[in-house]
């Protein structure tokens, strides 16, 4: 029997499968709890929330850096540039250790989690996009439909999860944040995040971020929405993007 292929466009991004594929997963509003300082000058690839502080990840050449910083100021209290033939990507603290990706020199940083001294590197294929973690692997993005799960010790692929929406591959996955047994997932390029199952790959809701930031604010000179950070132990969900002036907690509404 033929099959027509068909080809949705959702929030910016193509997805393209075969006809007869199940529904789409639903969508969820937020409403703004706190706002923070954020740097307008850090181009955010990535964001942790760790021990009372923002670990964050930032790019472009030159400017990639990691760093602690102060949630209620802002204030960056620790930093470690990184050499500028580097592209800093997603970051994640796993123990002791502070994992760095970089954008397409096929090298994840590894450093002392409380002094930012090097430790060691890892080379992997492909580029290197967000980064998370579960209690057992390394998760990261490259960009694609496929997540990859990787051994914190030696960074080889455990295995490979395709991400869905309806049947349907979800590409241009990038900062990911591991949230109540969830993957979050940023979407580049647009003001969504997907809710994940690890298990399945399928997405199982959109939170649609559209209006976070407002036009005043985008009118100077930001990027994408980008940068995700969970706090386990308040039950905390912030969100930034990439040279935003501001961060915010927020919570999820149906």
């Amino acid at each position: 029997m033929l099959r027509v292929a068909a080809i949705a466009v959702f929030g910016g991004v193509v997805l393209a499968g075969s006809a007869g594929q199940s529904a789409r997963a639903p969508r969820m509003s937020y409403v703004v709890v706190h706002t923070y300082a954020h740097d307008p000058r850090a181009f955010t690839q990535g964001l942790e929330f760790v021990d009372g502080f923002l670990y964050e990840g930032t790019g472009l050449n030159g400017r990639s850096s990691i760093r602690k910083v102060k949630l209620e100021t802002g204030e960056v209290v620790q930093q470690r540039q990184l050499s500028s033939e580097h592209f800093g990507e997603g970051i994640t603290i796993w123990k002791s250790s502070l994992f760095e990706l970089t954008w397409q020199s096929h090298l994840a940083f590894v450093y002392d989690r409380h002094t930012f001294a090097p430790k060691r590197t890892f080379s992997y294929p492909g580029e290197g996009w967000g980064l998370t973690h579960d209690n057992a692997s390394l998760i990261m993005s490259d960009g694609t439909a496929s997540l990859r799960f990787l051994n914190p010790e030696t960074f080889a692929v455990k295995r490979r999860l395709t991400v869905t929406d309806g049947g349907v591959p979800v590409e241009r996955l990038n900062e990911l944040e591991c949230v109540k047994g969830e993957i979050f997932a940023n979407v580049w390029q647009t003001d969504r995040i997907a809710r994940i199952s690890p298990t399945t790959g399928r997405v199982t809701g959109w939170i649609d971020l559209a209006g976070l930031l407002s036009a005043a604010d985008r009118a100077s000179g930001t990027d994408v929405l980008n940068g995700i950070a969970y706090d386990a132990q308040r039950d905390r969900l912030f969100v930034t993007g990439k040279l935003w002036p501001k961060l915010f907690e927020i919570s999820l509404r149906p």
